[in-house]
């Protein structure tokens, strides 16, 4: 996801306040789902690559742009057109494919992403940066129990990644109500990550989580006062 596609007045083509655009909404689906992190990486759910030349100076426009989930489906297609083409020569390229299912995870087009995704981990099943993100996806379609399988996979061949125990803890506390597990995770997280960047991030949710502790698990939890 290095490529920055030039403005364009045609439909078909990224335009730059488009991938400005996507990357802010991006941005805030990883507010409102709790900042989730790439598995890749340690920023929240971030816009794609491709949105990194886009101005601050288009904020203002793009807020008054934002695309439809047909407009963002289109978008990523376009995007991963070039890398389709390539595919073709090389079908089993963990790069390529990687890098589809990144567009279509940053377009909110999930299902494909984790289509990508594993096949992917067909060729490297212990790829955890990929499971992770794919756990992710899989939580974004509202499937918890999947992405919580996923990333209990990813621990397996990386007990201490960071970025799955973070995720994983969010969807035990959000998805299932279970906050015992999901304190433990981000217990084990700091514990084996002493110098985690979002430190503080973990901090914060674990208090927040432990506001729910009198809620059984698969319970939803009531309004905090």
């Amino acid at each position: 996801m290095t490529n920055t596609t030039q403005a364009s007045t045609t439909p078909q083509q990224w335009t730059s306040v488009q991938a400005y655009t996507l990357a802010v909404i991006c941005l805030l689906i990883g507010i409102a789902g709790g900042w989730f992190v790439r598995g890749s990486g340690t920023t929240a759910a971030a816009g794609p690559a491709i949105a990194a030349n886009a101005t601050a100076a288009q904020t203002t426009d793009a807020s008054s742009q934002t695309p439809s989930p047909a407009q963002l489906q289109q978008m990523a297609d376009t995007q991963v057109a070039p890398l389709l083409e390539k595919l073709k020569a090389d079908p089993n390229n963990v790069d390529l494919l990687a890098s589809i299912g990144n567009v279509y995870y940053d377009a909110q087009q999930f299902p494909s992403a984790i289509e990508y995704y594993q096949r992917v981990l067909k060729v490297q099943p212990a790829n955890t940066g990929v499971r992770t993100d794919m756990a992710t996806a899989y939580w974004y379609t509202g499937n918890a129990d999947a992405a919580i399988a996923e990333f209990k996979k990813s621990l397996s061949y990386e007990p201490t990644k960071a970025n799955t125990l973070f995720n994983l803890g969010i969807v035990q506390w959000q998805g299932k109500m279970d906050i015992a597990n999901a304190v433990a995770t981000w217990q084990k997280l700091l514990d084996t990550n002493p110098n985690y960047e979002a430190k503080d991030k973990v901090l914060q949710l674990m208090a927040e989580a432990k506001k729910h502790s009198n809620v059984k698990p698969g319970e939803k939890a009531k309004a905090l006062p």
